[in-house]
């Protein structure tokens, strides 16, 4: 039975920091364009980043990205970490990510959504309903 997510943990290093964080990356098919990377802050809360998987997997290989998230391998240690940066108004955070993970977790992503079917997997109309209907 194939599932229609995957969820992959990892203990990341933020930059200035020598203890590892608990992060998580996360894929749907049902939202096929994007991952999700979060970092666990205390017991219970997570703070969440969501990006392109195209970004993810360009970054894979090669420095990718010109905004507030910015991925690359880190040459500096042969290609074994895979280097993210975030940037908000908030901030800056530099985020070395173990590379072989990533390959994998990049590669079950594909492996339920192929690069360039991501369109037929997504639900127009339920994205709509979602923009549309009034929340409290």
């Amino acid at each position: 039975m194939q599932s229609d997510a995957v969820h992959q943990s990892q203990f990341v290093y933020l930059n200035g920091c020598s203890t590892p964080v608990l992060a998580r990356l996360m894929y749907r098919a049902d939202d096929p364009f994007t991952v999700s990377l979060a970092f666990r802050v205390d017991a219970r809360d997570w703070v969440e980043w969501d990006f392109s998987r195209e970004l993810l997997l360009a970054g894979l290989t090669e420095p990718a990205g010109i905004g507030d998230i910015r991925l690359r391998p880190d040459l500096a240690t042969h290609e074994e970490y895979l280097v993210l940066e975030l940037e908000s108004p908030d901030g800056y955070a530099g985020v070395e990510l173990e590379i072989a993970d990533v390959r994998r977790f990049a590669d079950a992503t594909t492996a339920i959504v192929p690069p360039g079917t991501e369109a037929e997997r997504l639900d127009l109309d339920r994205l709509i309903d979602e923009l549309t209907t009034a929340r409290p």
